[in-house]
């Protein structure tokens, strides 16, 4: 995988052959064994870890997610103290990332549509229907994404750790049911207002898209300004969104992925050890957090399906191949240059 992994592991590779060349020197000159390694122990110094995220505590890439990345840190014993900071405390994602680039922030979990306002190619990844599926997108992380995520970090000095599974996107509403794009046209749904998500918006057929800033989304939606929103579901529980609404659309025209973006000044409070169980910890949670979201979505979805005042319109109930069909036929001719390069590559890896 391409990420600061890959990186790093070459800085690290360096420092291991000269620590090992200066234990050959003191033995070889008659210096105390015992003594290097003392001096080995030493280097995991007390480390602070700021960690952020625009995601409550009810939502799975908490509770499954970083509070796991905390637990397992400190009792490593090597040194970590973690904070954690949900639900945008220091701030929204726009802002937070110059501060993940300063170290101030040392972790942080964005999407890439947030992160395409830094770095646009980014932003293909959230292109809708870009990955076919979550084991897609993670195979793509793990064996195609040197390239944009390479680009990224020249960019803006900060590393792409990895991606966790925030769920797929999909439609709810209230008393809209969806079965194609057409469905879609001149019902009013909210959006991020991202380029990205509005560009999804059109692709998808949805011709009055709503943007409005998300702590405005339940009262846009309480008041009819919009009918409707796209969210994973797990998020459109956490956020009370299915107060207001009784439809689900399960059309999965998004694998939600949070970026673990991690800075160069971050890397440079840390020692190999502490750098190499930070990236490992975060990689071995990826399927725990991944199962964490399918289970909690597939709970969600029964009590839906359970509740006669609700509405799931399953996915064999949807005409996929013409939301698929158009979406990929609209980033065709959307994209241009770098972006549509790095959107076709990631379709290329489809299978």
């Amino acid at each position: 995988m391409s990420t600061a992994r890959s990186t790093r592991r070459g800085l690290m590779a360096a420092s291991v052959l000269a620590a090992s060349a200066l234990v050959v020197t003191g033995c070889a000159g008659g210096g105390d064994p015992e003594a290097t390694d003392d001096a080995g122990a030493s280097e995991n110094n007390p480390v602070t870890l700021t960690v952020a995220t625009s995601q409550n505590e009810q939502t799975p890439n908490y509770f499954c997610g970083v509070e796991l990345l905390q637990q397992r840190l400190e009792d490593a014993d090597i040194g970590f103290t973690v904070e954690l900071y949900p639900a945008s405390q220091l701030g929204p994602d726009a802002d937070r990332f110059p501060q993940v680039q300063a170290g101030d922030i040392d972790i942080d979990l964005q999407g890439a549509s947030a992160l395409s306002a830094t770095y646009e190619p980014i932003g293909v990844v959230d292109a809708a229907y870009a990955f076919n599926d979550v084991e897609h997108a993670f195979q793509w992380i793990d064996e195609s994404s040197e390239e944009l995520f390479t680009g990224f970090h020249e960019a803006t000095g900060v590393n792409i750790v990895d991606g966790w599974f925030f769920g797929n996107r999909t439609f709810t509403t209230k008393d809209v049911e969806v079965h194609g794009p057409d469905d879609l046209e001149g019902v009013p749904i909210r959006f991020p207002n991202s380029p990205i998500f509005l560009a999804n918006a059109e692709a998808l057929g949805v011709t009055n898209p709503v943007s409005v800033a998300v702590e405005e989304v339940y009262t846009a939606l309480q008041q009819g300004i919009a009918v409707g929103q796209e969210n994973p579901i797990v998020a459109t529980r956490s956020s009370s969104y299915d107060e207001v609404l009784n439809t689900a659309i399960l059309n999965d025209h998004n694998v939600g992925i949070h970026w673990i973006l991690v800075s160069d000044k971050t890397y440079e409070k840390m020692s190999e050890e502490q750098t190499a169980l930070l990236e490992e910890t975060i990689h071995e949670i990826r399927p725990e957090n991944r199962d964490c979201v399918d289970e909690a979505t597939e709970e969600i979805l029964d009590e839906y399906r359970a509740n006669d005042a609700f509405t799931v319109v399953e996915q064999e109930d949807i005409d996929m191949d013409a939301f698929i069909s158009q979406a990929e036929e609209f980033f065709e001719g959307y994209f241009t240059g770098e972006n549509l390069a790095a959107y076709q590559a990631i379709r290329e890896t489809a299978g």
